[in-house]
């Protein structure tokens, strides 16, 4: 199979032993998720929404996911403009095992997290997303609320199947880049508004089984450039991306592919300059990390090691016809994760 295999053709995700059908990329979900064809335990299946919405100087990020043995549901509330700060906080259920029911397609219904403390939802339709939070107790015993709408037209997006080097084992992603934002964030007295004309959402929809042990570099951003959505995604770590990786450039509801992306990261520090290169030379850029929110858990045998770099990108992006698209302190993140679960 060449590299970077762009799938067409619609079809189940996996055959009837539990593999994938076709490694590759797509546009959209033209092959069919159901975690009733998964032939791994249960308690290995791994499925998640994480949304991530920024605005000029602040950002919210929310998940909702069912990883098997444990639930994560966690807010994050970043403030970038002054001293740069920032608030996760998590929720964690045992034993979730598709109890939370999440939706085998993105492009509909309802995603939903309750109790007594957290109440989250995340409802797909109409080309609209709608993300809808309270969270008591969030940050020093006071509550965080939410209401944003993301606005999905027709566009493309970018998904990935790849399979693990084990049996039963796969990667199921996509991520929706350039929906403008709007609606609010609360806390603390103060309210963060979004703006569509310059503030954009993202979604990370997953659906897989994983290995234990994986380490994975993951970069998103969007800004709107001279009145035309522009974003990128940029990762590897995600399996064996031999078929394809999930490197790709937005432009004006389009994907354009890219081959290798390399995150240059300092040895000196996670807070110091990082460079970004590309192995096709369509994507060029510098970053300057301005907030890490760095988390650490060490449960024995579940461990998670994060590093999301929130800061300014400046670079260059070559267009699949040539074009070059130039961006400067473009806000976004980039990230190296290492998890054992």
């Amino acid at each position: 199979m060449e590299r970077n295999h762009e799938v067409t053709a619609s079809g189940p995700l996996l055959d009837s032993r539990g593999e994938l059908r076709e490694p590759g990329w797509s546009r959209s979900l033209v092959q069919k998720y159901s975690r009733h064809s998964i032939k791994a335990p249960g308690w290995k299946i791994k499925e998640w929404d994480y949304y991530l919405v920024i605005g000029r100087d602040f950002a919210g990020a929310f998940t909702i996911s069912d990883d098997g043995y444990i639930g994560l549901q966690s807010v994050s509330l970043l403030r970038f403009g002054g001293e740069p700060w920032e608030h996760t906080e998590t929720v964690l259920k045992p034993f979730p095992m598709g109890k939370l029911k999440l939706p085998e397609d993105s492009s509909g219904g309802v995603t939903a997290y309750s109790d007594k403390r957290l109440q989250m939802k995340f409802t797909a339709e109409n080309g609209r997303r709608h993300i809808t939070c309270r969270f008591e107790r969030f940050c020093g015993g006071k509550p965080f609320q939410c209401d944003i709408m993301l606005e999905q037209p027709e566009m493309d997006s970018m998904v990935i199947a790849t399979p693990w080097d084990k049996k039963h084992a796969f990667y199921y992603n996509q991520k929706i880049n350039c929906m403008r934002a709007s609606g609010y964030m609360e806390f603390e007295g103060a309210r963060y508004e979004f703006d569509p004309s310059a503030d954009f959402g993202t979604l990370d929809w997953g659906r897989g089984v994983w290995t234990y042990d994986n380490t994975w570099y993951w970069g998103s951003g969007n800004a709107d450039i001279g009145g035309i959505p522009f974003g990128f995604n940029l990762g590897y770590g995600f399996g064996n991306t031999s078929a394809a990786t999930e490197n790709v450039i937005f432009y004006d509801g389009r994907v354009h592919k890219l081959d290798d992306v390399s995150f240059l990261i300092p040895e000196s520090g996670y807070m110091d300059p990082w460079r970004f290169t590309s192995s096709d030379g369509r994507f060029e850029a510098d970053f300057i990390p301005v907030l890490d929110r760095a988390a650490k858990l060490d449960f024995k045998v579940l461990v998670s090691d994060q590093h999301q770099v929130f800061g300014k990108m400046t670079g260059r992006a070559v267009l699949d016809d040539g074009r070059e698209i130039c961006f400067c302190d473009l806000m976004c993140f980039a990230e190296k994760v290492h998890n054992r679960y």
